[in-house]
């Protein structure tokens, strides 16, 4: 077990918004171990990891957190002070063609961890009860869809239309169960689409980036209108960080960047970018290759949060521009390619998800 003092126990590490905020807080909390459980689907992904793999105050665990005995062990093992939840299926497009397996890891799994620490809380072996928190970390996609105005508060009702953004909802509802049944000290986050360096490429930022780079069409859904609040993934793992630290526990806070963009104008500022860093070969810009192809199957029109809690309670504002982080990530991506290439030679080559036939 890591020495006394700040354990946080960190589902879903191996992740895209897991792995940056391990790496976030090995770099700024040098006091803190981190305990990463993750089970490595294919979008884990330890080569996220490898800059703080030999550090020792990193421990990882190969763990299914639908396998409650397992989890049951971690809290055994390492008595987190703390533990943030972002083990998740989290891919709308693969929830349409296969809700299964988020129906099992985002609501059953997330069950399991809540009765663990429930469990843990009780357990009198155990002195980290007074300041353990439990952070669950969800989207704005459990709100709905918006209008053409306003903004998604902490009190919007709950609206899902995908098969993800029910999990995600339904796994809510249970953290706020637990704390109001149990006493269970939850705090839950819901962030607008995330976007930075090691994404996966079947999201939309690092996909047109990538299908760009290999002359290929430009796939944007419906008519590109569909509006999204993106923020930096350095960003939300700030937020995170200040919301588990000093958020009023049994209370939500909405973490947004407050950049709403239409899919479409993200692709187009993608393309400019690309044609700035690495120009086509025959001159022309990337904005060439983009075509539109059939929606998806309940695409929400548009989604924006208001951060004004978290803003007013916590102090915590995003330190990036969209158009700074947007031109950071598209480097970072140029410069990584071959870890691109390795993703893209295994169980994803790029393809559309979630058509329905």
């Amino acid at each position: 077990m890591p020495e006394a003092g700040t354990r946080l126990l960190v589902t879903g590490g191996a992740g895209f918004i897991g792995s940056a905020l391990i790496r976030q807080l090995l770099a700024e909390e040098p006091s803190a171990f981190i305990i990463n459980a993750d089970k490595l689907t294919y979008a884990g992904n330890l080569e996220c990891l490898e800059s703080v793999s030999l550090s020792p105050h990193y421990y990882f665990e190969r763990v299914d957190i639908c396998n409650v005995e397992a989890i049951h062990q971690l809290f055994d093992r390492y008595e987190p002070t703390a533990v943030i939840h972002l083990a998740s299926e989290t891919h709308v497009d693969r929830s349409i063609g296969g809700p299964s397996a988020f129906m099992q890891t985002n609501i059953l799994g997330t069950y399991g961890l809540l009765e663990a620490a429930r469990e843990y809380t009780r357990d009198a072996r155990f002195s980290n009860k007074e300041h353990f928190r439990f952070l669950h970390v969800s989207t704005d996609e459990v709100f709905g869809s918006l209008g053409l105005t306003g903004c998604f508060s902490e009190t919007s009702r709950y609206a899902p239309n995908s098969p993800y953004a029910a999990s995600k909802a339904s796994a809510d509802h249970l953290v706020r169960a637990w704390h109001t049944t149990y006493g269970l000290p939850i705090l839950i986050t819901n962030c607008s689409n995330n976007f930075g360096p090691f994404q996966f490429p079947e999201k939309l930022i690092p996909l047109i980036i990538l299908t760009a780079l290999e002359e290929k069409p430009l796939p944007v859904y419906g008519d590109g209108q569909n509006v999204r609040d993106w923020l930096y993934v350095e960003d939300h793992c700030r937020a995170l960080r200040r919301v588990l630290a000093t958020g009023r526990i049994g209370e939500s806070y909405n973490i947004g960047g407050r950049n709403e963009r239409t899919n479409l104008d993200v692709v187009r500022e993608l393309c400019l970018i690309l044609d700035e860093f690495q120009p086509r070969n025959n001159g022309r810009s990337y904005q060439d290759l983009i075509i539109f192809v059939q929606d998806r199957p309940g695409h929400d029109r548009r989604y924006a949060i208001d951060p004004t809690k978290v803003t007013e309670e916590l102090g915590w504002t995003p330190l990036e521009s969209f158009s700074c982080a947007l031109r950071k990530t598209v480097k970072w991506y140029l410069d990584n390619l071959p870890w691109c290439d390795r993703l893209r030679d295994g169980n994803y080559q790029g393809e559309r998800l979630g058509v329905m036939q």
